[in-house]
């Protein structure tokens, strides 16, 4: 089981691939009876394009900006919030992101989730290029 960052929390960024299994049972206790977890997915394309894979590479400070989104969801919801997202080439298929709450209720599970999905696409400073099938690649978000 990972280590949390503070009480209730966990986050990593990791070059290895993502136990999803270890991140929700972080935040899994006896008085949580729903669980939400969001897996992002590498997917084989991108508008019109065919996708063949993911580089994410991340700013030094990623990990300290990804524990701050766990943080502030965790104290705004008093619930138990984990995150882990991947760096290095990713294939399809592979699992980039395990972003993942629970709580007592499930109303509450996915709008905690959503919340904090959005938060890490929004202010964690990870970079996505995109490799396309017909040789052609490019920074996603920049």
């Amino acid at each position: 089981m990972p280590d949390p960052n503070s009480a209730g929390t966990f986050s990593a960024i990791s070059a290895t691939p993502i136990d999803a299994s270890a991140v929700e049972d972080f935040v899994l206790s006896a008085e949580n009876g729903a669980l939400v977890a969001f897996r992002g997915i590498v997917r084989n394309h991108d508008r019109d394009g065919a996708v063949t894979g993911l580089d994410y590479q991340a700013h030094p400070d990623a990990e300290r900006f990804l524990r701050e989104c766990c943080e502030t969801v965790a104290a705004a919801t008093g619930l138990r919030v984990a995150a882990v997202h991947r760096t290095g080439s990713l294939a399809i298929g592979e699992v980039a992101l395990v972003a993942a709450v629970a709580a007592p209720h499930r109303a509450e599970a996915f709008a905690a989730c959503a919340e904090l999905v959005d938060s890490i696409k929004a202010s964690v400073p990870i970079w996505k290029r995109q490799h396309f099938a017909s040789g052609s690649s490019e920074w996603v978000g920049l």
